[in-house]
């Protein structure tokens, strides 16, 4: 799928919390920069708000939470309220790692976007992040 934008589709790679375990993050990096998309990893023990603040300074298309720690129903309700302060309404927020499904449907009736749980292809998220960028970031 060719993205509807006149650059490459910009995604933010964010490890928010004490979840020391990045390599998860690392190879979903690797495998959007491999799929054309230009990809910003943060690192290591990010707040909500400085994931947001990164995302506005860079000018993302979609920011990805990896997150293996369980505090995801505080992490990306926090995301969701600082991207709202911040008028950073019309960018992407997904992620992956262990999230129960229960919690899954919760997050996204809150407006975050797919979650994906290990083992995904990345087949699936890229095509995910194309046609949501394709979607909703026409200009």
């Amino acid at each position: 799928m060719s993205s509807t934008l006149n650059r490459p589709i910009r995604v933010l790679v964010a490890k928010v919390g004490l979840d020391g375990h990045d390599r998860g993050a690392k190879v979903i990096a690797t495998s959007l920069r491999d799929a054309g998309m230009e990809v910003i990893y943060t690192g290591l023990r990010q707040t909500p708000e400085m994931v947001v603040n990164t995302a506005l300074q860079e000018d993302v298309d979609a920011i990805g939470i990896s997150i293996l720690s369980g505090a995801h129903m505080t992490v990306f309700p926090k995301i969701i309220t600082a991207m709202k302060e911040k008028q950073l309404t019309n960018v992407l927020l997904t992620g992956g790692g262990i999230i129960p499904e229960k919690d899954m449907h919760k997050l996204q009736e809150l407006g975050v976007g797919e979650l994906f749980a290990p083992g995904t292809t990345m087949a699936t998220i890229v095509n995910y992040i194309e046609g949501w960028v394709n979607e909703h970031r026409k200009f």
